[in-house]
This record gives C-alpha cells, structure tokens and sequence, in this order.
C-alpha cells in the first residue's frame, strides 16, 4: 500500500513502526484473536426426559440450549447484522423492507401502512417484525459460514436430528430450516398453526437469544388452546407440535431491546 493511501506524506512513511508480531504460545503456534464460537449444542441435556415432557404436553422448553459461550456469540452477531429486512403481509402477499427503505418512506406511506397493518391484525392474520433468512441447502448454509448459518447446519446435523427425532416422537424429520428473528417495539405475529401444505412440518422451534427480558416488555409466545404464555428466555429452545395455534404477542413500545431469535420448523421430506 502507497503512502498516500493510508494518509501518510511520501517522507513519512520511513519513521512508521512495523505491526507488532502476535505472541506466541507454547510449540510456536500463534495466539489467535477474537476467534468466533461456533454453536455448540449443550452435553448436558437430558434428552429422555425432555423427551418424556413432550410427549406429555406436545410441547417443551429446552433451557441451556447452546453452551453459553456460543450462545452470548450467536446473540452479539445477531445484535451487529445491518441486512435485517422488515418483513410483514397484506393477506397471502409478503412484503420486505430494508432499514434504508423504510428510513426514507415518506411520513405519509408510513403512516398508511402502519394503519393497514393493525387493521387486518384486529382480525385476521398479520405478522410485523425483522427477519434474516437462512437457506434451505446445506451447501448454501457452509458457502458463507455466519453463525446463523452454523446453527442451521448444526439443527440439521445427524447427531442433533437424532435426538430431536426422540424428543418429537417423529422418525421422518429430515432437516431443520430457519432465520433469525428481531421484533422490536410494536411488533407481533397475531395466530396461525404453521400448517402449510406440502411443507411437512413436524415441529416448530424457537430459541431465544436476548439475554434478559422483562414480562412486561411483551414479545411472549402463546400457546392458545393450552392457555400457555412462555416469556421470551435467553439460550431457550422453544419446542412444540405442528399444527397447534399459537401468536407473539406485541412487544411493548417501552421495550429496552429487541426480541431476538432464531425459528424455523422440524421437517420431512428430501433434505436439500
């Protein structure tokens, strides 16, 4: 690189001090810096019993889900992504925008929009909230290795499959698709079953990935026919029966954080 590249004069390049070499450890090797962790299932977990639990109540929490290193991980990737796309509908029509898009919607659009949308909420199905999608293949997921991407492939290992075929009850579960999810203040998904032709849904899963989250901030995951109401957890694993009607509650507009997650369904069929 040129001098005048770095905004150096021509005579100042001479007096610049080399980069300091990193330290090296035992044997040579080089101390490696800010090493991103990987999602790492939990060793802990007992999986006969979640196992047992589900079966019970079609549905399950699976706290500590990721050791919580790369759990805290997983949370400060999800915090600094800027590609976050709202995503929300107008009947079957899905619609995306971007954080500039919507930066310079003019007042007026926006307000149109913010009125559609709690109409058709009062009642009929409608969702408002961020997501970042996650591709279905296996190829596409190691092609660019973020750790949204490696918890996919992680869901869709054999070794986890396996032991979410045993708490599911379902032999048939192939893979796991996801994306990560952010509502922020205001946002909600009113309620559905996840029940789509053709796509074979066996489960449904969330992990939560804020680290502290208050009742009052909203945000909750309802389980309708149940009456159960679970507050958004941290490194929690969300786990229940396809198809069963349930909705998020909207996040309080006095929320101090976003309610992150990542969500996606247990699948049958071809693995991509």
């Amino acid at each position: 690189m040129r001098p005048a590249q770095i905004g150096l004069r021509k005579g100042d390049a001479r007096r610049t001090r080399p980069p300091r070499r990193r330290e090296r450890g035992r044997l040579g090797t080089r101390r490696r810096v800010s090493e991103p962790v990987a999602p790492t299932l939990n060793p802990a977990l007992d999986w006969d019993a979640l196992a047992a639990s589900f079966a019970r109540d079609r549905r399950v929490r699976i706290h500590d889900f990721l050791t919580a290193d790369s759990a805290a991980a997983l949370t400060a990737h999800l915090r600094a992504r800027q590609d976050w796309l709202l995503v929300l509908n107008s009947n079957d029509r899905l619609f995306e925008l971007s954080r500039s898009a919507r930066a310079t919607l003019p007042p007026d659009r926006a307000a149109a929009l913010a009125t559609a949308v709690k109409a058709q909420a009062q009642f009929g199905f409608q969702f408002h909230y961020e997501s970042i999608r996650v591709p279905d293949a296996a190829a596409d997921r190691a092609a660019d290795p973020s750790p949204i991407n490696q918890l996919a492939l992680l869901m869709s290992s054999e070794p986890v499959l396996e032991r979410l075929r045993h708490v599911v009850g379902a032999p048939d579960i192939a893979f796991a698709d996801a994306q990560a999810t952010a509502y922020a203040p205001g946002d909600f998904l009113t309620a559905h079953d996840d029940d789509v032709e053709g796509k074979n849904r066996r489960a449904a899963y969330v992990l939560g990935l804020t680290p502290e989250w208050r009742i009052d901030w909203g945000g909750l995951l309802l389980v309708h026919d149940d009456g159960v109401a679970w507050v958004p957890k941290f490194n929690t694993l969300n786990l229940f029966t396809v198809p069963q009607p349930h909705s998020v509650s909207q996040v309080s507009t006095f929320a101090a954080d976003r309610r992150y997650a990542v969500t996606g369904w247990l699948r049958a069929g071809v693995k991509p």
